[in-house]
């Protein structure tokens, strides 16, 4: 019983592992309040080029971007696997992110995750806090707040 409460003890925390593109990123679980399929989105003139425009989630207007345009990869292409991520932040409030695909949950020690050299602001990896390893696998992991911070735009 021991060598079980000490496991859980570890300091850990859960990542939702999605893909964009082929890069497989992880959004840690507790900004998360809600994943959706594709619905309609409504544009919003003069909003920001990665910001795709809004959708009534059960009576609550949500803004949704894309998180591909906002680290300026091509843009998004929706398919039957493709999700809106609906989080939770403090600062802003409410927003969903576009996705290509769920693909599970992870945990992650501390020890697991390895922290990137720090680069220029004008540079994609600004949206990344660290590398996990999970198995043989790399997972880049998103600052959520650089991720969706209105000031802190790529171009």
């Amino acid at each position: 019983m021991e060598n079980a409460m000490e496991v859980s003890e570890k300091n850990t925390k859960q990542y939702i592992v999605v893909k964009i593109g082929n890069e497989q990123y992880g959004l840690d679980i507790n900004y998360i309040d809600n994943i959706v399929r594709m619905q309609s989105i409504t544009r919003v003139p003069k909003a920001q080029t990665y910001f795709k425009g809004i959708l009534n989630l059960r009576g609550e207007i949500v803004p949704v971007m894309s998180i591909r345009l906002k680290m300026e990869l091509e843009d998004d292409e929706f398919t039957d696997a493709s999700r809106i991520i609906i989080l939770k932040i403090e600062e802003q409030g409410t927003i969903g992110v576009i996705v290509d695909e769920v693909k599970e949950v992870v945990e992650l020690a501390t020890e697991d995750i390895d922290r990137p050299a720090k680069t220029t602001k004008n540079d994609k990896s600004s949206f990344i806090f660290g590398i996990g390893k999970h198995g043989d696998e790399l997972i880049s992991l998103f600052d959520i707040n650089a991720v969706v911070d209105e000031s802190e735009s790529v171009s």
